[in-house]
């Protein structure tokens, strides 16, 4: 199995992972041959990569994060507490679906790896917003495992982090669906969704006051640079710390219409040099010990010239996985070569290419 790049995949090539959109719906499930139409449709609806069936890479690991159901889930349970606060129902909020599909997220990590290979799903363009808040609720609970957290503070935190774009429901869908720059004042009117979350999750007796402050905290900045309060430091919560990590990431590493995603370690570098100024320190070793910095089954360019994929995650260094090469440069090699990079500390991941 190796990611490519839609643009590169042939006619006929069979799909080793399945295609489903932001609410868990399978698109095209695994094994199906894909036609011309089908790539070109899926291109149309902002699908860039495909995960396609490669015999020299059965071998590649590749763990759920979460089930499909689990996501389908999830996405139900944000898409109907949205609904009901856009109804003008903040007061009489039910936590249970909340509390339950969170439970659910959790069971889930606990039974994958303890690395997180391949992050999210092949996304497209619809519902930005719950395929955000999914994902960096994953992440979210995967620092907060990592950081030993125990059962209740896994759902009191989880349960703030799914939620953590709640107060977006306030605020114009005009300005959230801007696709040119915002004007200071449009700014301004998101930075409130931050204090419209905290406000419609504090007033819920169903929702801890420490879920509702990953809302309120989770644009802080360890420099005391953020919004809405310029916390600084421990001034923030842990959870606020873990949450702004998770959201930054999963936010660079998601497309939009109006701009590309970055690559993920594009998004990985810029959030290690981030250390100190905008992020906790403490919390960006976890990260950087549990987040891949190359998908399993991406392409990659080594140092020395050599092209090939990515088989399997080093869970001590992220950075330095197997890695299976089957060019020099253009050039197909006679026999594929298997680098474990840790052990030659000379070569180097120097681009992702996922032809």
């Amino acid at each position: 199995m190796r990611l490519v790049n839609t643009r590169y995949v042939v006619e006929g090539s069979v799909l080793a992972r399945p295609v489903i959109n932001s609410s868990g719906r399978v698109l095209l499930q695994t094994g199906v041959r894909v036609t011309t139409s089908y790539i070109e449709r899926l291109m149309v609806m902002g699908y860039d990569v495909l995960f396609i069936q490669d015999d020299r890479l059965e071998d590649v690991e590749f763990h759920m994060t979460i089930t499909g159901q689990t996501r389908e889930v999830a996405y139900k349970t944000i898409q109907s507490v949205s609904e009901y606060i856009g109804n003008g129902k903040d007061n009489s909020l039910k936590a249970s679906s909340v509390r339950t599909t969170v439970k659910q997220m959790i069971n889930d990590l606990l039974f994958s790896a303890d690395i997180i290979g391949n992050l999210t799903e092949i996304q497209g363009y619809d519902d930005y917003t719950f395929h955000h808040s999914i994902n960096t609720t994953i992440i979210g609970l995967v620092l907060g495992l990592a950081s030993g957290y125990s059962e209740q503070k896994l759902l009191e935190f989880g349960m703030g982090i799914l939620m953590h774009d709640i107060g977006k429901i306030k605020v114009p869908e005009s300005i959230l669906n801007k696709k040119t720059p915002l004007m200071e004042e449009e700014f301004e009117e998101i930075k409130r969704h931050s204090t419209f979350g905290f406000d419609i999750l504090r007033k819920n007796n169903d929702f801890n006051l420490l879920s509702a402050h990953v809302a309120f905290q989770h644009h802080e900045k360890w420099d005391g640079s953020g919004y809405p309060r310029g916390l600084k430091g421990n001034e923030i919560h842990e959870y606020g710390r873990l949450a702004a990590i998770a959201d930054v990431y999963e936010a660079l590493t998601s497309k939009r219409i109006y701009r590309k995603a970055l690559e993920p370690n594009e998004a990985y570098e810029y959030i290690v040099s981030q250390s100190n100024k905008h992020f906790d320190p403490k919390v960006l070793k976890i990260f950087k010990r549990h987040i891949a910095v190359y998908p399993s089954g991406s392409g990659i360019i080594l140092s020395n010239g050599q092209r090939g994929n990515v088989v399997k995650q080093n869970s001590s260094f992220p950075n330095r996985p197997l890695v299976r090469v089957f060019y020099q440069d253009e050039e197909a090699l006679t026999t594929p070569i298997d680098y474990e990079l840790v052990d030659y500390p000379s070569l180097m991941i120097v681009a992702v290419d996922n032809r």
